[in-house]
C-alpha cells in the first residue's frame, strides 16, 4: 500500500491539508495527518484539526510521499523545525516525493533541495531564493518534486499527487466521483 505524509502546524492552511488527506485516502492511499506538536492544532482560518499522529512519532518512519501545506503562520513553524529540514532532505535523498503548496514550496528552498529545481509557490513566497526556477503553473513537477500555488490549486495539486501514486486510472475514478 502506498503511503503518504502530510505534515501540519498551528497556522497551517487548513484547505490545502484537508483536500490533500481527503484526495489520497478516497484513492486508497494509506495517509497519516501528523502535527508538529501533540493534539488539536487551529490552522490558519481558525479551523481545529486533530492530527493523526505527531512528526516526533513518525519521524523514522518510511513514507513514499510527504505533503507540506502552506499558510501562515504554519509555513514559518514548517521553516523553523530542524526536524522538516531533515525529513524532506531524507526523502529527496530516497528519490521519494517532497511536495508541498502555497507557501510551502519555500520551506523546501530553505532547505536546500529547490536549488535548480523548477517550483511554484503562492506568489513572492521565492522571491528570497533566486536558484529556484520560478514557475507560474498549477502544479510543477521537477521529478519527484511536486509543488503547487495556493488554496485555489488544493484540488489539481491532490489529483497529481494521488495520480503519482496510485496511476491514472485511480485518479479518473476518483476525479468522477468528485463530480468536477
Amino acid at each position: 500500500m502506498k503511503t503518504a505524509l502530510v505534515l501540519f502546524a498551528a497556522g497551517s492552511e487548513e484547505l490545502e491539508a484537508v483536500t490533500v488527506v481527503n484526495i489520497l485516502r478516497r484513492g486508497g492511499v494509506q495517509v497519516s495527518l501528523a502535527g508538529l506538536q501533540e493534539g488539536a492544532l487551529c490552522g490558519s482560518r481558525g479551523i481545529t484539526l486533530q492530527p493523526d499522529t505527531t512528526l516526533d512519532a513518525v519521524q523514522e518512519s518510511e513514507f513514499d510521499m510527504v505533503v507540506l501545506p502552506g499558510g501562515q503562520p504554519g509555513t514559518n513553524h514548517l521553516k523553523a523545525d530542524a526536524r522538516v529540514a531533515k525529513l524532506v532532505q531524507r526523502m529527496m535523498t530516497q528519490e521519494k516525493y517532497v511536495t508541498a503548496i502555497c507557501a510551502a514550496p519555500s520551506v523546501l528552498a530553505k532547505a536546500g533541495i529547490l536549488d535548480g529545481k523548477r517550483a511554484t509557490s503562492f506568489p513572492t513566497c521565492l522571491d528570497d531564493y533566486p536558484k529556484v526556477a520560478k514557475q507560474m503553473n498549477a502544479v510543477v513537477e521537477d521529478g519527484k518534486l511536486i509543488t503547487s500555488r495556493g488554496p485555489g490549486t488544493a484540488m489539481d495539486f491532490a489529483l497529481v499527487l494521488l495520480e503519482r501514486l496510485m496511476g491514472s486510472a485511480i485518479r479518473l475514478e476518483v476525479e468522477a466521483g468528485l463530480v468536477r
